[in-house]
């Protein structure tokens, strides 16, 4: 079968990596289009998966320019639909491979899991066949949505697809055990990032003066850093990112999903962020793996002293693994769904 894959976000490549390798074994074709959106290209190079450009996302500033990129992506689609005649598309709510889709009379199977990309939603759902959440998503979307009992992040960062590799000590220049925080600052340019916000350039400053006196500090940021703060940078190759994760005490920042991903790997996690989602909340209320902050006047203080009142628990990490540990008996892994759902679907009468 001949099978397209959307890639608009870094999060994406990971979503659909273990996809895309267990289908091209089974004797399948995969075709992959990516947006040049932060380290996507980089970590596809890194995974040796072939794609396709989409460009950058935007042409020109604010709204208009990004209205303006998917005007510029549906053609350049339609030619890439033209090129290699796939037979099912799937995405994570990318408009123009729905439109170009449902023009070619294929299916495109569409994954989301952000309640408050309202206007995307509306560009893209009339045309997908079918809608996949996680089972904690708020909205109703109707006969085309499937909930699945997973997050996202579980498509990649399950026990049956993810094993931390020590070796990360060794690349991040310190000493094994040695205790580490990761802390993530976003741009906030996505479409569904307007009018929203996260933690300022002031208190990242702060925030890493005084996270810095716990326990040494590494930044991930979508953009540049003050001066101030790029000694804090991590150096470290794209790919290896989750293994980072995975051995660090404690998440800070305003990136919602990484602050998901240390939630489903058992690391303390606080979010800086005005938006929320079904999965965050059920992350934070359900399970208890991660506390979220608006964002308002005072919050980065509340914040902050949460953080470090966490810190001081010897025993953090021993109490996050029985946590996640309740939350993995109830979730599912995500890409085996997948594989099953496209087999059923789209495979058996093949055979």
């Amino acid at each position: 079968m001949r099978i397209l894959v959307d890639i608009i976000h870094p999060a994406n490549v990971h979503y659909f990596k273990n996809f895309i390798f267990e289908m091209q074994k089974r004797g399948h074709q995969i075709f992959i289009t990516a947006r040049d959106k932060d380290v996507s290209h980089k970590l596809l190079d890194a995974y040796a998966l072939k794609y396709h450009s989409m460009g950058k996302g935007a042409i020109g500033k604010g709204a208009i320019g990004k209205m303006l990129y998917i005007i510029y992506a549906e053609f350049l689609t339609l030619y890439y639909f033209f090129k290699f005649k796939p037979q099912l598309s799937i995405s994570f709510s990318s408009t123009p491979i729905s439109h170009i889709s449902y023009l070619f009379g294929i299916d495109h199977l569409a994954f989301d899991d952000t309640e408050h990309a309202k206007l995307n939603r509306k560009l893209y759902i009339p045309f997908a066949k079918k809608v996949f959440t996680p089972s904690c998503f708020t909205l109703d979307l109707g006969e085309k949505h499937i909930r699945i009992n997973t997050y996202m992040e579980l498509f990649y960062l399950h026990p049956n697809r993810f094993k931390p590799n020590k070796d990360i000590y060794n690349l991040l220049s310190i000493k094994e055990g040695t205790p580490y925080i990761i802390i993530r600052f976003i741009s906030w340019k996505a479409f569904h990032d307007i009018g929203e916000k996260g933690i300022s350039s002031e208190e990242r400053i702060r925030l890493v003066n005084e996270l810095s006196k716990s326990a040494k500090v590494f930044i991930t940021s979508e953009g540049d850093l003050p001066k101030e703060l790029l000694p804090y940078q991590i150096k470290i190759p794209v790919e290896k990112m989750h293994d980072a994760l995975a051995f660090s005490k404690m998440y800070f920042g305003d990136g919602g999903t990484t602050a998901s991903e240390c939630a489903v790997l058992g690391i303390p996690s606080i979010l800086i962020s005005s938006s929320t989602t079904g999965y965050l909340t059920e992350e934070e209320e359900e399970y208890d793996l991660l506390y979220r902050y608006t964002g308002e006047k005072g919050t980065f203080e509340k914040a902050l002293s949460k953080a470090k009142n966490l810190l001081k628990n010897t025993d953090l990490l021993n109490i996050w693994d029985e946590k996640r540990k309740k939350m993995l008996n109830e979730k599912i892994d995500g890409t085996d769904f997948l594989i099953k759902f496209v087999e059923k679907e789209y495979l058996e009468n093949e055979r």
